[in-house]
Parts: C-alpha cells; structure tokens; sequence
C-alpha cells in the first residue's frame, strides 16, 4: 500500500515538473511581428511603394516584462526579403536557440523589407527609386525606437547584412557611425566594381538581348544582368534610356564592349570600397567591424574584394575583424555550425550594449 502511494507520488511529481519544462520552453520561443512603415525618403518616380514590410523578432518574454532591449538591423540579400528570412532561412527558430543556450542575450532583430521591382535596392540613395540608405539609418531606426522598446542608443545598435545586405551593412555603417556602433557582414557583394560587375562580365554582352522587366527578373537565368541594372537604378538613373533608366559602365556597340567612364567613375564612388576614403574618421566612430568571406565562393569577386576591403581597413589604422572560411555563398550560414549563430550573435553578444 506504501509503495503504491510512492508511484503515485512519483508520477504527480513527473506532470509536474513536465508542465514546468512545457512552460520554461514555451518562454524561450519569441515573437515574429510583421509591421509596416511608410517613409517620406522612399516617395519615388520609379514605381516602388513607399510603405515598406518590416519583420520584428521579440526576444522571449517580451510582452510579460517592461524591459528594453538592443537591436541588430539585418539587412537582406539582393532577390531575398524579409519574409524569406523567416519562411526559408529560419532566422526566428535560430536566435530562439542562441537566445536559450547563452550564446547571446535577449535582443531583438529588425529586418526591413528592401526586394524592388528589380529585385534588390542596393541599399543606396536614388533620385528614382527612393533613398533607401535614409529609409534604413533614419526612418526605420526612429520607427523602431518609437513602437518597440528598445535601449534607444547607438551602443545598443548594431547593422548586419548577407551578400547585398552585408555591401549594405558596411555603407550603412560609414553613413551612419552615430546610428549604429558595431557591423557585420556576411559574404558582402559588390565592394567594387571587378569580377562579375566588370570588363570581362558576360552580363554586358547579355543585356541588349533583354527588353522587359519581366524577361530580366525571372529566377536566376538573369541574376547578374538583373543585379547591373538595380545597381544602375540605383546609382546612375535616366530618365531618358528606357527600357530601364538606368546607365551601367558598359555598353555594346557593334559588338565590341566599351567603356563608359563617366558611369563607371561613379559606380566606383558609390562603391562601398569608394567611400572609404571620404568616411576614414566615421569608420573610426565604429565599435567593431567584422566581415567574412567562403573560400569557395561561387561569386568571384566576392572573396578578392572582401579580402582587398580589408587590407585597405588596416592599411588606414581602422581596427576590424576579416576571416575566410571553408563554404560557398549561402552555405554555413544558418545552420548550427554556421556562420549567424557562432559568428555573427556572439560578436554582437560582445559589442552590443544590453543595459539599460
């Protein structure tokens, strides 16, 4: 009779410390808010919507306490969105994992929605399609700290960004150093004009075969004639070269492929490698800065201009991280041995402000 009353006891004991774990790992999961915000810096001539999606992650236990909390900007990559990055990437599930075994504290992650009718912003600048730079260091950070409770600091803001959104992170970073105190980029895109943007890209060859939007923008036969001609609307609009309006550095004509200086000239300046220059003492004003690059990256010109952009940093005194790594361009990335959860969160967990 005793002993029955022990099982008894024992299995009470076992639903309860269940429920009890059943709880805990329910407070553990975050939130995923989708919002909207209408910025006056994206009102445009060239047919994009000045109300942006933005997906918010609220670290667990955010709705049951009044605590603040820093922000990481994630910036996305050129044919990717916001969305994608919950849907296909699984960034929610991935910080709920770092947030629940230490890897770095409570924070929340801000992911602007920046896929255009060319499938990339750039995040730039344009007298066409909108100022996506201010929309990202101004607007969306003042919208930010007005709905959400954030420590509304730079020291408890940080900027990160994938391939477009690493060449984005960086920019962002120079233009914003009183914004923003740390950056990481992920396999950054387009630091310069070389490789697949260049003389020897195929790209040019391609482009006068292609008439519509529609032709340019279907899946990836197109992908860096696409991305050539959102870079061109986005640094060298005109208002008078349809189909696109845009100039890009290189044209054919008769079959030879020539060069236009006065666009290429600009497309270096607007280049985050061009920048350095004019933004040496705002790199400066940076707490950290990190970029990495896979060895076996199918963008060419990823890893050599990464690697260059980096002895150009040291070369000027501006303290920062650079690291190769063995994987391709979205490999090793959001993964549990990728780079986001063992990379990228604990240098935020590092730089980042978490106190009030």
């Amino acid at each position: 009779m005793e002993m029955k009353k022990i099982i008894i006891g024992s299995t009470i004991l076992a639903i309860i410390c269940l429920a009890i774990s059943s709880a805990i790992s329910q407070n553990l999961s975050g939130t995923v808010v989708v919002d909207y915000l209408y910025s006056e810096s994206l009102e445009n001539s060239g047919g994009e919507n000045p109300t942006r999606r933005v997906t918010v992650y609220l670290p667990p236990g955010y709705e049951e306490s009044q605590q603040r909390y820093p922000v990481i900007y994630y910036l996305h990559g050129f044919t990717s969105s916001d969305s994608v990055m919950i849907a296909i990437r699984k960034l929610d599930t991935l910080l709920d994992y770092a947030i629940s075994n230490n890897i770095i504290k409570p924070v929340m992650v801000v992911i602007p929605n920046q896929h255009t009718l060319y499938r990339g912003s750039f995040y730039t600048n344009s007298s066409l399609t909108g100022k996506w730079a201010d929309f990202t260091g101004v607007d969306l950070v003042a919208y930010t700290d007005k709905n959400y409770r954030t420590i509304p600091d730079k020291d408890s803001r940080g900027i990160a960004g994938h391939s477009m959104g690493g060449h984005g992170a960086l920019k962002i970073g120079m233009l914003f150093p009183d914004v923003f105190s740390s950056v990481y980029a992920l396999s950054p895109a387009v630091l310069d004009i070389v490789g697949e943007l260049g003389y020897h890209s195929e790209a040019y060859k391609r482009l006068p075969n292609i008439k519509s939007r529609k032709q340019l923008v279907n899946g990836w036969v197109n992908f860096y004639p696409n991305a050539i001609i959102a870079m061109g609307r986005a640094y060298t609009p005109n208002p008078n070269n349809p189909p696109f309006y845009a100039d890009v550095p290189y044209n054919m004509n008769n079959g030879t492929l020539t060069v236009n200086y006065e666009v290429l000239k600009i497309w270096q300046e607007e280049s985050v490698m061009g920048m350095v220059d004019d933004h040496i003492d705002d790199l400066k004003k940076l707490k950290a800065i990190k970029l990495d690059w896979g060895r076996n990256e199918e963008n060419t010109h990823i890893p050599k201009t990464a690697y260059a952009f980096s002895l150009m940093l040291e070369n000027l005194g501006i303290t920062h991280y650079a690291e190769e790594y063995i994987g391709k361009h979205v490999d090793k990335l959001w993964t549990k041995d990728g780079r986001a959860l063992n990379d990228l969160l604990p240098f935020f967990n590092t730089y980042l402000n978490f106190d009030e």
